[in-house]
């Protein structure tokens, strides 16, 4: 093997790519097979004597070749004394396939003329070359993409199974080119910040190409900006000796010093040496809201926080902080200087509520995740801890001009991670309190309006002829307001609503507003009033509408959700709710999704508290209950056909949504989970916790996901606590087994069997069958994690027989799929494939799709265990695409661990690393650290199987620590592992 110099491909000067002109033009190939089309029509190429003639002819681009050439490229110095012959017989017969014009004869030799878009590798020449440009110009988004094209062009081997010496040259250029391709779109992937997936390519290439140090450098990189400067370090060391083996020379010096960089933590390192690379999707964020058309007065806060903003440029950390009481305005404000500022910030505009009024402030972390993700980085790339994303989002932010709003904060402390800290950034801030303790913020305090800019905003919004005619009352009214822009803005919209009102008559409504505040603090008494006035002017059914959506959780209400709530069809709940949205008391967030202001939601809360009956607020809430578990109840139905959950579930006095597929059922799934999983911990009291409990069986996607894994144990744990009290069995151990649940699929195994014990003797003493089968099918799968398998397969024959008493076959084949895994983990394979086989013809006989992949997931297992390989990889691999398509991210994740299993088996190391690295990639944050653990010790072995022993001894390192802490079995094997690589 050669050793590589890292050279950066080069592609000649080339003209734009040129289609062919008619729909029977031709077309060849010789990035892969040598292939001819006419049309959609594959043409008869020949013998591969002629498929190396065509080749020769279509390589030259045009270019004649003589005879001698020709001679030369089909035999080398040896050519058979028909060799002339031969070659003309080979082009004749290709002539009648292509036609005379276009394989030509002239000056003793043959030459092809189409068009350049006609033959791939022209194609791939142009894109490569439009690619350095895009590069050149600064856009890495383009040339990535146009580098992706480039190798999409490639079907496998350039000029397969093309005999001669000139074809043997050529394939060995062109997969030289193909490889350089590849580095340079790597190198854009990590500009671009996809290190983490680029992890996975770059192992395995690695593997193929040992003594390549570019690549060796590029995963290096790639590995220290994933978090792993570990095995950044031993891939260096892991290169050093092999050159030294193989070589006998030193690593080039770019990789000593990239060494050097990692070892000192290098913080440039952790980006691109030049300015970051344009974000993907979106290009450029532009987050603003919109900003209202009558925006009036405020000119000197406008023009001090707009003065800021211009010279934004020039100062280390442009900060101003808008404070004031709740309705004031601040948003309006900030929003209206944000957008009039746009110009000085030409690479984008964030922006964020950051709920700091409300009960539940948005977590740092979570917004940090959005902006990350709005300004281009992969979600496999954004860390986990608050810290990192923090330090991420600074080094994402540095070199661009980007405003930052940050609005309705709760304090300083909320919002000092999402301060970019560089020259050329600002953040607009508005809360409720003043940041004092914000280091080199500039405070503005912002009261209400005067006398005048709050009438000029009332005639703004009710018209200068019905105002002009009754001046002083308008001035009455404005002051009823207590000059706050948003009561203001209420009151007048209600006015400009009704054209048989007159002013005087709003004013004399007004006029005894103030007496019901005396329970109101005096800093919110005149937010309190403004919502007063506003409620006061709606129509029963509005306010009505009004008070009970209000008690609602979730951050939204769909318009479904919110017509069962309110009792009413959607037709007559949305006008009511797009009523409410023109009084400016609820928002309309999306086509058919609603939301409050927070403080609207308590004023409404209070209203509901005041104005109706306790038994009506319950009757909403449990509305709203019904309606979550019935829709959830039908997609379970959906995803899991013949489960007989669902008839086990509490009845319903609400109808749910019907949905025409799964895809559907799911899409309404995942995009309530928030919502649902915060009616679940709302309406956990004992008149509503059946139902409560039942909804959080109903949604177990939610939980198994792992995109809302967190959400759903906190419900999980609410629902657990409610039931300890209310001398239900039955519901206790639903509840207990919903935990169970969280805990075992978060990797708590010990937790996880406490709970599951607890609800199953709940469950015998309910005679709940139900719960019964599920409590002993969870005990069998902890028990087989714990390597207790005589308990596990007595807990997975008791589960079995309870599936059975109850017809449920899907429950029924789930326990045969986990009784297989006791069964394989004994040695007993035979039996452990044909109990997988079991469960999944029960799976397929009842369309049971996701289900399917688990039992598809477990027969592979058993198959790599027969050393059945190929159809173990074929069975996995139908998992994978139903558990991607279902977006089970946890078993996404397990099934590509149990794929890198297979490829260990069979020899295959290069192929494991990757299957592993693209499982540590979706498992982040998921699975619980002993999955974790279990990745990196087959990833060790699939690196040290490559030769990179350095790596994998970290990564087993990494995975002794994660089984010493969890005091796991598995810690001994691990152990061995590193003490026989250290023997060697």
């Amino acid at each position: 093997m050669d050793r590589d110099n890292g050279p950066r491909v080069r592609v000649p000067e080339q003209r734009a790519p040129e289609k062919p002109g008619t729909a029977d033009a031709l077309r060849f190939t010789v990035l892969g097979p040598v292939r001819a089309w006419r049309g959609s029509e594959l043409l008869s190429s020949g013998s591969p004597q002629q498929r190396a003639l065509l080749a020769a002819l279509l390589l030259r681009e045009g270019r004649t070749a003589t005879a001698s050439e020709l001679i030369d490229a089909f035999w080398g110095e040896d050519p058979p004394s028909q060799a002339l012959a031969t070659i003309r017989t080979y082009a004749s017969r290709l002539r009648k396939i292509l036609g005379q014009d276009t394989l030509v004869s002239e000056s003793g030799g043959y030459a092809i003329r189409t068009d350049r878009a006609a033959l791939d590798l022209t194609l791939a020449q142009d894109l490569a070359g439009e690619a350095e440009k895009a590069r050149a110009a600064g856009d890495r988004c383009q040339a990535r993409t146009l580098i992706n094209k480039v190798l999409g062009l490639w079907d496998g081997e350039a000029l397969a199974s093309v005999p001669g010496p000139y074809a043997d040259n050529q394939r060995t250029r062109l997969e030289e080119w193909r490889l350089q391709l590849t580095e340079v779109r790597l190198d854009l992937d990590l500009e671009v910040g996809c290190h983490a997936e680029a992890v996975s390519e770059l192992t395995a290439l690695t593997a193929a190409h040992p003594l390549r140090e570019r690549l060796r450098e590029l995963l290096m990189v790639a590995l220290y900006r994933s978090g792993r400067q570990a095995e950044a370090l031993a891939v260096y060391a892991d290169t050093r000796r092999l050159l030294a083996e193989e070589l006998g020379v030193d690593p080039r010096p770019e990789l000593a010093q990239l060494q050097q960089r990692i070892l000192r933590a290098d913080e440039e390192l952790a980006r691109p040496a030049d300015e970051p690379a344009p974000a993907p999707a979106p290009l450029r964020p532009a987050q603003l809201p919109a900003t209202v058309p009558d925006f009036t007065g405020r000119s000197a806060f406008v023009a001090e926080l707009g003065g800021r903003l211009a010279t934004a440029e020039g100062s280390v950390m442009a900060v101003s902080a808008v404070a004031g009481i709740g309705g004031v305005g601040k948003t309006t404000l900030a929003v209206h200087v944000a957008h009039q500022a746009r110009r000085h910030f030409p690479d984008g505009q964030l922006y964020v509520d950051l709920q700091g009024a409300g009960a539940r402030a948005a977590e740092p972390e979570t917004v940090l995740g959005s902006f990350l993700r709005a300004l281009g980085t992969a979600d496999s790339a954004i860390p986990d801890t608050l810290d990192e994303r923090a330090a991420l989002y600074r080094s994402t932010l540095d070199g661009r001009r980007i405003l930052i709003l940050l609005d309705n904060a709760h304090d300083a402390a909320q919002i000092r991670p999402l301060l970019p800290g560089t020259a050329g950034c600002a953040a607009l801030v508005t809360s409720r309190v003043r940041m004092v303790d914000l280091a080199g913020a500039h405070l503005v305090d912002l009261d209400v309006m005067s006398p005048e800019e709050a009438l000029q905003l009332f005639t703004r919004i009710v018209g200068d002829e019905r105002v002009g005619a009754e001046r002083e009352a308008a001035l009455d009214v404005v002051a009823a307001c207590g000059f706050l822009p948003l009561a203001i803005r209420i009151a007048a919209s209600r006015l400009a609503a009704r054209r048989t009102w007159t002013v005087s008559v709003l004013a004399a409504k007004l006029a005894d507003e103030r007496r019901r505040l005396d329970e109101l603090q005096a800093g919110d008494l005149a937010v309190k009033a403004t919502f007063e006035l506003g409620y006061g002017q709606l129509e029963p059914a509005q306010a009505r509408a009004f008070r009970l959506l209000g008690l609602a959780d979730g951050p939204d209400i769909s318009l479904a959700a919110a017509a069962a709530l309110l009792n009413l069809d959607p037709h007559a709940a949305e006008d009511l709710l797009e009523a409410l949205v023109d009084t400016s008391l609820v928002e309309s967030a999306a086509p058919g999704r609603y939301r409050y202001h927070d403080l609207v939601r308590l004023y409404a809360r209070a209203c509901a508290e005041r104005d109706e009956e306790p038994v009506e607020r319950e009757s909403a809430l449990s509305r709203l209950l019904d309606f979550y578990l019935a829709t959830a109840a039908g997609v379970y139905a959906l995803e899991r056909p013949g489960d007989r959950l669902v008839d086990h579930l509490e009845p319903t006095d609400h109808a749910g949504l019907a949905f025409a597929d799964r895809h559907a059922a799911l899409d309404w799934l995942y995009t309530e989970a928030t919502n649902l999983l915060a009616c679940v911990r709302q309406v956990a009291h004992p008149a509503t916790l059946r139902r409560a409990v039942d909804l959080l069986y109903a949604a177990l996607d939610l939980g198994e996901s792992g995109a809302n894994a967190k959400q759903y144990e906190a419900a999980a744990v609410t629902v657990r606590e409610a039931t300890q009290e209310c001398g239900d069995p039955r519901t206790e151990s639903r509840a207990v087994m919903c935990l169970a649940n969280a805990h075992q699929l978060a990797g708590r195994f010990d937790h996880a069997d406490r709970e599951a014990e607890e609800a199953m003797r709940l469950a015998e003493t309910a005679q709940d069958l139900l719960a019964v089968s599920w409590a002993a099918n969870a005990r069998g799968i902890i028990a087989l994690y714990h390597s207790r398998h005589q308990d596990g397969e007595a807990f997975l024959n008791r589960a079995i027989e309870a599936f059975r008493s109850d017809g449920n076959r899907p429950g029924e084949a789930s326990a045969l799929c986990n009784l297989s895994r006791i069964h394989l983990a004994t040695g007993r394979t035979g039996s452990a494939i044909t109990l997988a086989r079991s469960g999944i013809e029960i799976y397929d006989l009842l369309g049971h799709a996701l289900r399917g992949a688990n039992g598809r997931y477990a027969l592979g297992m058993a198959l790599t265990q027969s050393e059945e390989f190929s159809a173990a990889t074929a069975k996995l691999t139908e998992a994978l695409e139903i558990f991607r398509d279902s977006r089970q991210r946890l078993w996404e994740g397990m099934t590509l661990f149990r794929l890198a299993e297979v490829e260990i088996a069979s020899g295959q190391p290069a192929q494991a690393a990757q299957y592993a690295e693209l499982a540590l990639t979706v498992l982040r944050g998921i699975g619980g650290e002993w999955r974790r653990g279990n990745v990196l010790t087959v990833l060790g072995r699939a690196l040290a199987g490559i030769g990179q022993t350095g790596r994998a001894q970290v990564c087993w390192n990494e995975a002794l620590d994660i089984y010493d802490e969890l005091g796991s079995t598995e810690a001994d094997g691990v152990r061995s592992l590193l003490t026989s690589i250290s023997a060697h």
